[in-house]
């Protein structure tokens, strides 16, 4: 019978050890996952976000890891897709059992892998996607850095306007989460200087023909074009307005601030300005800070590093900062702890100050304005804007 309890008490004791286990993180290494489009459209910037990710991961495990513990890193490709970003969290979360989701990048993408993680308890860090959602509704597993679409545009277009002395303002915008943020945020932006949108088109995903929307645009007299588009779509409607004669000036938001519009689209790019924080690394100028951690970056991956290559790079280093912070008992729980009291001081790379607090999941909303000149994105204002008051 003493033998019978006794089998049973320490059979109690293995399954509550077991179930106080924190899911991701081993006697030895932090288990982290990310979601990123290697296939499809965006492939571009998701190659790049993990290529920075794995060299800070690299340099951190270089120097003894987080606590001791090694840092690994998955990575799943969703091609873009919000059915291949569930089946990916699904993989990661249930099969992988990673600790924390970081950087995953996409706004629908996103909204469809949440559920997902938050079942089991598994933080979404840091998406990259400046959309709302990423921390509204409140939830105490959601963290975002990145000013919000909406609020880019709310604050440059009026300003940018005015400045233009803009008579007639359009948009063009894709037809989704992502372009209806843009939409939004140009609107009340310019209801705050007595305007309205004079003309409003918008485009499919995957589109690759501009041609009837700018037409629509040149024909409607704007001066003033505000695009809620990313890569290709940026290049194919600058180039056909380019093609037509027609030169208004065109506003993009961070979706479009990558150096992929300017070496892919030439010479035609000039002259785009586009909302943003930190600045594009590129080898050759800026402080010699960032020409290292660029030139250092080239001789990892054999190419350029990209302003996503250090959106990938920063979000490894904070969540190591914060992981670090939370002692060698690393749980979600502590985790949040430690991020609800965080400040997170300006970099390199000109990132704004950002705080967190148990009810404010969003670092920073400020963004600044840079252009295109001479084949180079040129930071040209100052921040604008700043974070939204606690909730």
């Amino acid at each position: 019978m003493k033998l019978r309890t006794a089998i049973a008490l320490g059979t109690l004791a293995l399954t509550a050890t077991l179930a106080s286990a924190q899911q991701g993180v081993g006697k030895d290494e932090i288990l982290l996952g990310s979601i990123q489009d290697l296939s499809g459209p965006l492939a571009g910037f998701g190659k790049q976000a993990r290529a920075g990710m794995l060299l800070a991961v690299d340099e951190i495990n270089e120097q003894g890891g987080i606590n001791g513990r090694k840092v690994k890193l998955l990575v799943e490709d969703s091609g873009y897709d919000p059915k291949k970003a569930v089946l990916a969290a699904q993989k990661l979360v249930n099969q992988d059992k990673i600790f924390m989701m970081v950087g995953h990048i996409g706004t629908a993408q996103n909204m469809a892998a949440m559920p997902v993680q938050f079942e089991k308890n598994v933080a979404n860090f840091f998406p990259i996607t400046a959309a709302r959602e990423m921390y509204e509704p409140f939830h105490k597993l959601k963290y975002s850095f990145a000013a919000p679409y909406y609020d880019q545009m709310r604050l440059a277009v009026p300003k940018l306007v005015k400045e233009k002395g803009a008579k007639k303002v359009c948009t063009l915008y894709q037809d989704d989460d992502f372009g209806l943020e843009v939409l939004k945020g140009g609107e009340d932006g310019l209801k705050t200087i007595g305007m309205e949108f004079a003309e409003k088109t918008s485009y499919k995903r995957g589109a690759t023909d501009f041609s009837s929307q700018v037409s629509k645009m040149q024909a409607s007299g704007c001066d003033f074009v505000v695009l809620g588009t990313i890569i290709r779509e940026t290049i194919g409607a600058i180039g056909t307005a380019r093609k037509l004669g027609y030169n208004p000036t065109f506003i993009g938001s961070s979706a479009a601030y990558t150096d992929l519009i300017h070496k892919i689209g030439g010479k035609a790019m000039d002259g785009l300005y586009a909302t943003m924080t930190v600045q594009n690394p590129y080898t050759d100028e800026q402080t010699p800070g960032i020409r290292f951690w660029a030139n250092k970056y080239k001789t990892k991956f054999n190419e350029d590093p990209t302003v996503f290559s250090v959106y990938g790079y920063l979000i490894i280093n904070t969540f190591a900062t914060a992981a670090n912070k939370a002692g060698k008992n690393l749980t979600t729980d502590s985790f949040i702890k430690v991020m609800d009291n965080t400040t997170i001081q300006p970099d390199m790379f000109g990132s704004p100050l950002q705080t967190f607090t148990a009810t404010k999941r969003l670092g920073s909303g400020a963004a600044r304005l840079s252009q295109i000149t001479d084949g180079k994105w040129k930071v040209v204002s100052d921040y604008v804007g700043d974070m939204p008051a606690k909730k």
